[in-house]
């Protein structure tokens, strides 16, 4: 699923953008979590094409993609950003995008539409 559809399907806001051909990025697999030992775990071996849902919207899930190589983070639940998260996203070149939707809701609308993990 590319990306600029994620952000139609959850009417997502673009929080940073390192580039922006990500729109047309395709990402089949979707993992979320708030527990960012979780995402240490589960995808050590995983990380092509996986779009990285969280609600946790401080630097921890920054710093998780960074070390799993993730490209792109959907913030969920529209908590306010502190912009010291910009500033690191543009130190790493993350893809930072925020939706008011639940977790529950944002994974259940991207696996109806064909997303799986």
């Amino acid at each position: 699923m590319l990306v600029k559809e994620i952000v139609d399907i959850l009417k997502a806001r673009e929080i940073y953008i390192a580039d922006e051909s990500v729109y047309e990025k395709n990402y089949d697999k979707g993992f979320s979590t708030d527990l960012m030992s979780d995402a240490l775990a589960l995808l050590k071996n995983e990380i092509d094409d996986v779009l990285f849902i969280t609600g946790l919207a401080n630097v921890q899930s920054l710093r998780t993609a960074e070390v799993l190589d993730l490209e792109t983070i959907l913030f969920v639940r529209g908590k306010p950003l502190d912009m010291s998260i910009v500033d690191i996203a543009k130190d790493l070149h993350i893809n930072l995008f925020q939706t008011d939707e639940t977790m529950f809701e944002a994974c259940g609308k991207l696996y109806e539409k064909g997303m799986r993990r």
